[in-house]
């Protein structure tokens, strides 16, 4: 028994072989990888303009005090739970490298330079980033790329410059747990959906408005948002078949796979260009051309495009070439003696075996267990792994969109002068708020302030603090956090009051929008927050308490 085990894994982690009946996935790799380097580089490039003032040292949620808080608190575990290299220091320029090394490795990824030393870089920068980011870090989508981003580690091919990576294919382990990371975030949506027990995904009008009030849409979006009714019931039950049964076709024969790939391209491709989720349907989409393999690869791709990308490895560190040296008769001339290289990569072959047998164990024990946990809840599963890998997100559990929300809510922040008889707003980059400007395309960047004060409108502020604290910066004219906004109304003088407003928005028509040219209707419901005002000697005073109340809880 021990050994059929042994033997098993030593299957599921050596190198994926070829044959007619099982075509091999480098090409699907090499798309995927490119596409990584993509998405890492985009997280990484919308930090640039953003990290400092989100956890610079006079940012929202600096990210010192709350490294000086874990470490009150949990002294030699700090850095288990909160892993990070801002440990070492998180001062702007801090803050700036670490951004700038993540950007850089990203595009040598996408180049195909040293992958794996470069995903190493990328999946270090960006936990380091996640781990001190506070509440603007809660985002599934910073789940799913360390997860892959991980898995990543054991999928990449080895060497400086490997081309297509014929020298070292993947192994079937770190294949099959890159599917099940794309299983895991469709079936685990479908199952939350249905699991929550909202009535708009039973009834088949989640989708009606949708569009409108989803975090941050696009023009295209507001022209579906109008589509009738039948249109969006088709989405929900699209959207419900791809996540509760079609999914499934992952685990059948590769003729199924491939169609699931087509059926997928287009649901993934219509949320892009509806919705802004940042690089989330990005993730989605790129690890759907695992699905592909080889075969299918180089008969729908010309050959002249393939040879461009292609670099053949030397004839005798090929895989087919060890192959062949392996079956080769006892009486054959003797090889050339083994350079340095291959006899390190020999000698620590157990190691790196070992290493990874115990790294993908750990990632598909940990997501299994929360995907069973959904349906057995009482079972009483061992909970000390789970422990272990929460704070680096590389084992999350997905559900997506359980609850729809059916209000569109939008926080402003307005500042004045003159004690309050004056409010300027202050303009955001990305979110609407002028209801004449259409809604913008921007994924795969993300902006993640506004993106949080989407999820802030949903509730009371005591649950979103930094709301008051951006308000409180915004009294002191805080370059940094004035980064995070379009333009600031108040360039040569400080406002003596800020306060955030919430209005209600709504799609327009389209008689309205060709006439009148406004994308969106608005009523102001009530200030969210507290105001703020800052008294001559410099103090910060509360003026007086909020008057909106939520209608209902965050989703």
């Amino acid at each position: 028994m021990l050994k059929r085990l042994v033997g098993a894994l030593k299957w599921l982690l050596a190198p994926e072989v070829a044959s007619t009946a099982r075509p091999a996935h480098l090409w699907p790799r090499w798309i995927f990888l490119r596409a990584l380097g993509v998405i890492y580089f985009s997280a990484f490039y919308s930090l640039l303009f953003q990290i400092k003032g989100l956890i610079g040292p006079s940012g929202i949620l600096p990210a010192h005090d709350y490294l000086q808080a874990v470490a009150g608190v949990l002294h030699a575990q700090r850095f288990w739970f909160a892993p990070t290299l801002l440990w070492f220091g998180s001062s702007d320029r801090a803050l700036m490298l670490l951004c700038w090394a993540g950007a850089i490795a990203a595009l040598l990824l996408f180049l195909n330079i040293w992958p794996r030393a470069m995903l190493l870089i990328c999946f270090v920068s960006f936990l380091s980033f996640i781990g001190t980011a506070q509440d603007f870090a809660s985002y599934q989508s910073d789940g799913m790329l360390l997860e892959a981003g991980f898995l990543c580690l054991f999928f990449a091919p080895d060497g400086f410059r490997p081309g297509l990576g014929r020298a070292s294919p993947p192994s079937r382990a770190s294949l099959y747990l890159l599917r099940w990371e794309w299983f895991c975030i469709y079936f685990g949506s479908g199952v939350a959906k249905i699991g929550s027990g909202d009535p708009t995904w039973r009834n088949f009008t989640a989708m009606d408005d949708y569009y409108q009030n989803c975090p941050l849409p696009t023009w295209i979006g507001w022209y579906v948002g109008h589509l009738p009714h039948w249109f969006h019931a088709s989405a929900v039950f699209y959207t419900l078949a791809i996540e509760l049964v079609l999914c499934w076709m992952i685990f059948l024969p590769r003729r199924f796979r491939i169609a699931l790939f087509f059926i997928v391209f287009p649901f993934e491709s219509s949320i892009i260009l509806t919705a802004n989720y940042a690089f989330l349907n990005y993730i989605v989409f790129s690890l759907g051309f695992l699905l592909l393999d080889d075969r299918f690869i180089e008969w729908a791709v010309p050959r002249r495009i393939r040879k461009l990308i292609e670099k053949e490895p030397p004839a005798d560190s090929s895989a087919e070439a060890q192959s062949a040296k392996a079956e080769a008769p006892p009486d054959a001339t003797p090889a050339a003696p083994e350079n340095w290289r291959a006899l390190s990569r020999k000698y620590l072959l157990p190691v790196r075996m070992t290493i990874a047998a115990a790294g993908l164990g750990l990632i598909f024990y940990c997501t299994a267990v929360k995907l069973v946990g959904r349906f057995l809840p009482s079972w009483d599963f061992p909970e000390a792994p789970l422990r272990w890998t929460e704070p680096f997100r590389i084992a999350d559990s997905y559900g997506l969109f359980a609850v729809m929300t059916h209000q569109r809510y939008e926080i402003e922040f307005q500042g004045s002068s003159d004690n309050g008889k004056t409010w300027l707003p202050y303009a955001f980059r990305y979110k609407p708020q002028d209801p004449r400007e259409a809604p913008g395309i921007y994924a795969p960047y993300q902006p993640r302030f506004e993106w949080n004060l989407w999820f802030a409108s949903l509730g009371a502020w005591p649950s979103y603090r930094f709301v008051v604290w951006t308000e409180e910066r915004l009294l002191k004219n805080n370059a940094d956090v004035l980064e995070l906004f379009r333009a600031n109304p108040f360039a040569s003088a400080p406002p003596t009051q800020v306060r955030a407003v919430i209005y209600q928005y709504w799609f327009t028509d389209m008689k309205t929008r060709r006439e009148q040219g406004l994308w969106w209707r608005r009523d102001l419901l009530g200030e969210y927050a507290p105001a703020l005002e800052r008294e001559p000697d410099g103090k910060v005073m509360f003026l007086d308490s909020p008057t909106f109340e939520p209608p209902q809880s965050l989703p």
